[in-house]
């Protein structure tokens, strides 16, 4: 490889290194709407936890939290799939 690849291969390494970061820093603000929607669901009533509302909400909570988890490793196509069966 001569030098002019080496540095193209460099130059596509810190862009996928940076989308890599990119996609870590998601995974925490995902993290945060994960808590937020645990909150609201701890701060419901029993009986407002086994309504349909309720459940929605912990659902909701659940996916968010695996979806953090797959983006906080770098893997967006597991985060996005998660994320695309909240309701």
């Amino acid at each position: 490889m001569n030098a002019q690849d080496r540095k193209r291969v460099s130059e596509i390494v810190s862009a996928l290194e940076g989308l890599k970061a990119e996609i870590v820093t998601q995974g925490e603000a995902l993290r945060e709407l994960a808590d937020a929607e645990q909150e609201k669901f701890d701060n419901m009533t029993e009986g407002l936890q086994q309504g349909e509302k309720g459940q929605a909400i912990e659902a909701a909570a659940d996916a968010l939290g695996e979806a953090a988890d797959a983006a906080e490793q770098g893997n967006a196509d597991e985060a996005l799939e998660t994320l695309g069966s909240i309701e």
